[in-house]
């Protein structure tokens, strides 16, 4: 079965190197092209191109499904790089607990935020975590999102992160979406672990790393490395314990402080830092010989009332950007990716083609799957979405209280 999308008023995206990122100058570089077909067969992008070079020969024998998207454009479909939608119920209490101006470091010390979460994930069942969390998977389709990377990190014991990943690997096989698993053990520090931290490190290390391995749950490590919770020394053991079982880090670095999460992220490779609000001159240029992502959280750092990263002056260096959505219940309750790039563009100063390299090639490459989507390329695997009639597609950032995603195609196959 193929699908003969025709007189696209823009393709937007269209890559013919494929290549696996956009970094620097680049990143203001979108290519597209105007009054397009795109031709899909089975899973995969067969062919693109302007209309007036459309030839039936390349429809063959095959049964075709015809889309007119005259006054429409077609966008690669968003990847999300960060999320932690796997999770039970929802913190608004907290929500309110911020307006009165407690900060997130306070919530954390009385045993909210992540510990909350912790409490009511270890009393929801398995099967009531994946209910919950395909109501937000399918949310998230909706709103144009085709790949997505999910990290356990509410379990914070043995039991309940296995729990997580469990959950988030039956979310890989039974939705269209591309799914990459992170365990996030090192997420937070359990109460009963407070005055003796590097004893839960030991336990991640021991007993949750091999057994995530041992039932290949995980394609990532992640560690929270950041003022107030694990120190570089804990990251460096964990990233090592994680590595040795075939996990490449993932960190969260430089959300609350400076850190050094960044540089023990590059030390060990990772395929990206994501927060990164605090970012300076040293940071970059650890970044500037690496092949890790900068991953910046606009939903956060909007939702916690946190300085934004440096996105213009880590691009102006020569950096990629990428821009993911930390989907979750306590500092980021949305997966919007349209509005991640709303946000991008007014509060980070990016541009319209930064925000949308930065929500589709880069964040592909940020959760290892830019070989397969996140452009418009022949044999790439067909995430698309098509709009509503729109002007331009800088309206798509711009108009950014409103759905203008008429149709979602994943897999080569409409939703």
């Amino acid at each position: 079965m193929k699908i003969l999308i025709k007189n696209i008023k823009e393709l937007v995206g269209v890559d013919n190197k494929a290549r696996l990122l956009v970094k620097g100058k680049d990143m203001a570089k979108l290519n597209s092209i105007k009054n397009a077909y795109l031709l899909i067969n089975g899973e995969i992008i067969e062919d693109y191109g302007k209309m007036a070079d459309f030839s039936n020969s390349l429809l063959g024998n095959s049964k075709v499904k015809e889309i007119d998207a005259s006054g429409k454009m077609v966008f690669p479909s968003f990847c999300d790089s960060h999320t932690h939608l796997v999770y039970a119920g929802s913190r608004e209490i907290e929500y309110s607990d911020k307006i009165r101006g407690l900060s997130y470091e306070e919530i954390a010390k009385r045993g909210g935020g992540i510990l909350n979460s912790a409490k009511l994930l270890h009393k929801t069942s398995e099967d009531e975590l994946y209910r919950q969390a395909m109501q937000r998977v399918n949310e998230i389709i909706s709103q144009g999102t085709g790949a997505v990377e999910i990290k356990s990190g509410y379990g914070l014991n043995t039991e309940d992160e296995l729990k997580m990943l469990r959950v988030i690997k039956r979310i890989k096989e039974t939705t269209p979406l591309i799914v990459k698993s992170t365990f996030l053990g090192a997420h937070a520090f359990p109460t009963e672990y407070k005055d003796n931290p590097d004893e839960y490190v030991d336990l991640i290390i021991n007993e949750m790393i091999p057994q995530v391995a041992a039932e290949s749950l995980a394609d990532y490590v992640d560690v929270f490395c950041d003022k107030g919770f694990f120190t570089v020394e804990q990251t460096d053991r964990i990233l090592i314990a994680g590595i040795k079982y075939g996990m490449r880090p993932k960190i969260h670095a430089n959300e609350l402080a400076k850190s050094g999460g960044i540089q023990v992220g590059v030390k060990y490779n990772a395929l990206s830092v994501d927060h990164i609000e605090y970012t300076e001159e040293e940071e970059i240029q650890a970044l500037l010989n690496s092949e890790t992502m900068p991953t910046i959280l606009p939903g956060a750092a909007f939702f916690l009332n946190m300085p934004y990263s440096p996105a213009r002056k880590m691009m102006q260096a020569g950096l990629p950007v990428a821009i993911a959505s930390d989907y979750n219940p306590g500092s980021s309750p949305s997966g919007n990716m349209k509005l991640m790039m709303s946000f991008a563009c007014v509060n980070y100063k990016m541009l319209p083609e930064e925000a949308i390299n930065a929500t589709t090639i880069n964040t592909a490459y940020a959760m290892g799957v830019s070989d397969e989507v996140g452009s418009i390329s022949k044999g790439k695997i067909a995430n698309v979405f098509i709009t509503k009639e729109i002007p331009t597609y800088e309206f798509f950032p711009y108009a950014y209280g409103s759905d203008l995603i008429d149709t979602v195609i994943l897999k080569g196959k409409i939703q």
